[in-house]
């Protein structure tokens, strides 16, 4: 997924149009009720009014948290599965995509800050053989803002159906990185920005032969336990979502003209590994995004790494695991993430004046173009 999505959907949700008809089939679920807007605070009835009509052909539920210093809102809309007609749970774990960086990134800087890896160290030191011979040093800062220069590795295939038919199979990271690698590189390390997932499965091998063990559990270890994210885990080549999950769909254009909806939710996502198979809920979202800026994971001299976009490369907006994003007259540092049937986006500003959290149940999330339910809620809770 690129990075870029989210500030081209709150851009864009200045001249928002409304999302299309319901789905017919399944009772709708109106928004939780929140409390009124204090004067800073966030717009209880904007955010109110972007989760209205849910389920409907962009989306079957939307999990929304607004925080902050300025105040708090929770919400959430649309049903547990098309089946049932059951409302959605607020509480339900879902697939957090690419939102995993966030976490890479920190158990990076926490190895950094305790001197096991140098950031400006070449990741050949580390890795030797891992690129080959026509790679210049690749720095470990190169790959947490994507200026690596390494081109992305191949999956199960470019169109829905191709990968929908390899759901249950297993591509390792490593088969991943050899694909990307024996395409030589995209460009000279340093010289571009070009956010792509195999950056940071390349970091999730570095965690691996730095520490001794998997990543999942350096990552539990180091962030997931000290944040207080009990609800998030690892899936590794399991399929399923464990524990309490809204069902996730895919619109599928049939031949005839008409649209069906694939329920996408057991999916083997071993390939996206530390670049993007973590299973969250917002709960544990919004804490990750606290805990993290206010110093409580990444000591400070790190940290600034994450509040740090690349100076000598225009138009460069990432950081170490975060975009950098200016609306509404404050500057927001996000991550978004998307796998089939799933979106979600972590915002929040340096101070925690303001934070975002959510996960939409999104029935298109590997599209270019952006879920009109995702901007409503970006441009309500961000203005």
């Amino acid at each position: 997924m690129s990075l870029r999505r989210p500030a081209v959907a709150l851009a864009a949700a200045l001249a928002l149009g409304l999302a299309a008809g319901p789905l017919g089939a399944p009772a709708l679920a109106s928004p939780a009720t929140a409390p009124a807007r204090t004067a800073a605070g966030p717009d209880a009835a904007a955010l109110r009014a972007a989760l209205a009509g849910l389920p409907d052909t962009d989306a079957t539920a939307a999990l929304v948290r607004v925080g902050g210093s300025d105040g708090t809102w929770r919400g959430s809309a649309g049903v547990h599965d098309l089946e049932s007609g059951r409302a959605a749970d607020p509480g339900a774990r879902f697939r957090a995509g690419s939102t995993t960086k966030v976490v890479t990134a920190a158990v990076v800087l926490r190895l950094a800050a305790e001197g096991r890896i140098g950031l400006g160290t070449p990741v050949q030191r580390y890795l030797p053989g891992l690129l080959p011979a026509d790679f210049e040093p690749v720095t470990v800062r190169q790959l947490l803002n994507h200026t690596s220069g390494i081109q992305p590795g191949d999956g199960f295939g470019d169109t829905f159906e191709d990968v929908y038919a390899h759901r249950f199979d297993t591509l390792t990271p490593r088969a991943v990185v050899a694909s990307a690698t024996a395409k030589g590189p995209e460009f000279t390390p340093g010289a571009r920005q070009h956010y792509l997932n195999i950056n940071y499965t390349v970091l999730g091998l570095l965690i691996e032969k730095v520490t001794g063990h998997t990543y999942a559990h350096e990552a539990e270890r180091r962030i997931l336990r000290p944040a207080g994210m009990r609800d998030t885990y690892f899936p590794g080549t399991d399929p399923r979502i464990r524990g309490r999950h809204n069902h996730g769909y895919q619109a599928v254009r049939r031949a005839d003209g008409t649209t069906t909806f694939v329920d996408v939710t057991d999916w083997n996502q071993a390939d996206r590994w530390a670049a993007g198979d973590m299973i969250s809920t917002t709960a544990d979202l919004e804490r990750l995004i606290t805990r993290l800026f206010r110093g409580d994971l990444v000591p400070a001299r790190q940290l600034e790494e994450m509040f740090t976009v690349p100076s000598d490369i225009k138009g460069a907006d990432m950081s170490a695991g975060l975009q950098r994003f200016a609306y509404g007259g404050r500057v927001y540092w996000l991550k978004s993430g998307a796998r089939y049937g799933y979106s979600a986006l972590v915002a929040a500003t340096r101070d925690l004046s303001r934070t975002l959290v959510y996960s939409v149940g999104s029935t298109d999330a590997k599209s270019e173009s952006t879920n009109p339910v995702s901007q409503r809620i970006g441009l309500a809770a961000l203005s």
